[in-house]
């Protein structure tokens, strides 16, 4: 199990960290810790997409890290727009803030040497179409 972890891209497990942490930050935020009413808020839903996204980051799934990418932005936007709310709800929308934007820049890392392998493939490709 452990050359299974070992054998992955340390974004890679950077950015499902940050997935996982973020669903269990958004479950906690919006059921106990903070909520928008008491007793917990539709507004737990939010997670949902995350558990999505975290089988296939974990495989490594390319089109899963592109769409993810686009995703996490919504996380690290609710976390900037809430940080304006004091308390309790300005630590939990700091932390949302870092968790989503560490998963976005692991996530980018992670892609920016596929997508050059991948544009230097159509490159060839289109140059071996033209001789």
């Amino acid at each position: 199990m452990y050359d299974k972890i070992l054998s992955k891209n340390p974004y890679q497990l950077l950015a499902t960290a940050a997935f996982i942490d973020l669903f269990i930050l958004c479950i906690a935020w919006e059921w106990f810790i903070s909520p928008l009413r008491p007793g917990g808020s539709w507004l737990i839903l939010k997670s949902i997409p995350l558990l999505f996204a975290i089988p296939g980051l974990w495989q490594g799934k390319v089109y899963t890290m592109q769409w993810a990418s686009m995703l996490i932005l919504l996380y690290v936007t609710e976390g900037l727009v809430r940080i304006l709310e004091t308390g309790t709800n300005f630590w939990m929308a700091l932390l949302e803030t870092l968790l989503a934007t560490t998963g976005f820049i692991c996530l980018l890392i992670y892609l920016k040497p596929i997508k050059k392998e991948a544009k230097s493939l159509a490159k060839q490709k289109l140059q071996a179409e033209q001789k």
